[in-house]
């Protein structure tokens, strides 16, 4: 079935339940005609949600169902992984909250690899809570690299600018040891794809910002760029990439520079987040580019301090599930377009001259 006529499957995971994560989920829902443009396919409990509606004061009507293949297209459905009653406590993560956003996360993950879902759209975690009980890794890029086998890149993204991090979660101290040639000219090739073939952005143009203050100033605060950075922007170039830089990363992020590119690469976590989500407050999504299926999530975190007190803002969570819907719909079409792509029509007197060209002496 053509993308343009398929129902997108949107899987949720519903993070941690202590934090805003299932409020930003009813809130996002909460309109009568949410199902006309997605089937929702939440991974949760329906005691839970049952629990919370109530608390934040929301009418909804779930479809409580086993297997995410169950789904109504025109229901909000709940795939009822836990049956038990289920102890609330605001603001305070819990071994039981934060077994629930695992086994979320993974039941999704599995049914997004699976092809029961299209998209998965995945609520706040704690990292830390989630990593006592056993959980390998630092944030979702690393969990989803390891299931599909496949090196992500961490992107946030709005409509009007899209930021990827070289180095995710890592202290200060390791970053410029992580940082090499070859690790920024990969996640340079994986961001250009994901523009084409994700954002419809047929020639993109980068930006690559520095690792030390003043981009090293000419040697003077450190040599990353001259060694590394400059090195990597010159052969991606040399492939046909429009890779630009290394720009000093404080002086950056004014309108004027960052909107004449269409993606920027920082170096690390801190220096392309604290920008975008100065910028991008409310609409900015956190998308996992370059892997096989698409994940997106809100650019905020669990937000105890205000769990339960109904004032969770579900705009940035709304942002992620039409942006997920979007990239699908984009994706779609652009592997339709190119898995057969139109050949040249070759004549037999052809000599790789163009007729239409004037004569030399003319």
């Amino acid at each position: 079935m053509s993308s343009k006529h398929h129902k997108i499957k949107v899987g949720i995971s519903v993070g941690d339940f202590n934090g805003i994560g299932v409020e930003i989920i009813l809130k996002a829902l909460n309109d009568k005609n949410i199902t006309d443009f997605f089937t929702p396919v939440i991974f949760g409990s329906g005691k839970l949600f049952s629990y919370q509606k109530n608390v934040f004061k929301i009418q909804a009507n779930f479809n409580y169902i086993q297997h995410p293949k169950e789904a109504a297209t025109d229901k909000l459905n709940i795939v009822n992984l836990w049956k038990d009653n289920v102890n609330v406590d605001f603001g305070t993560p819990t071994e039981e909250s934060t077994k629930m956003a695992i086994d979320s996360l993974e039941a999704a993950t599995n049914a997004l690899m699976n092809g029961d879902i299209d998209v998965l759209v995945t609520a706040p975690i704690n990292k830390d809570e989630m990593m006592k009980q056993g959980f390998k890794h630092a944030g979702h890029t690393g969990y989803f690299e390891e299931k599909f086998n496949k090196k992500g890149l961490m992107f946030l993204v709005t409509e009007n600018l899209k930021v990827a991090v070289s180095t995710h979660h890592i202290p200060v101290s390791e970053i410029a040891k992580n940082i090499s040639k070859s690790k920024i000219k990969e996640q340079v090739r994986i961001l250009n794809e994901c523009l084409i073939q994700d954002f419809c952005i047929q020639r993109p143009k980068i930006a690559i910002l520095g690792l030390n203050p003043h981009a090293g100033d000419g040697g003077a605060i450190g040599n990353e760029e001259i060694e590394i950075i400059e090195p990597a922007i010159k052969e991606l170039f040399d492939e046909g990439i429009l890779a630009f830089g290394p720009y000093p990363a404080d002086s950056f992020f004014q309108p004027e520079k960052y909107s004449s590119f269409d993606g920027v690469l920082a170096m690390y976590h801190d220096q392309g987040l604290a920008p975008f989500k100065t910028i991008g407050y409310e609409e900015g999504v956190n998308y996992t580019a370059g892997l096989p299926f698409i994940r997106t999530s809100p650019d905020h975190g669990t937000a105890y301090d205000i769990a339960g007190k109904n004032l969770a803002d579900a705009h940035s969570f709304s942002e992620a599930i039409f942006t997920a819907i979007k990239i699908f719909k984009n994706r779609t079409e652009y592997q339709e377009l190119t898995k057969n792509p139109l050949k040249p029509k070759v004549f037999a007197n052809d000599n790789g001259i163009d007729e239409d060209l004037p004569e030399e002496n003319e």
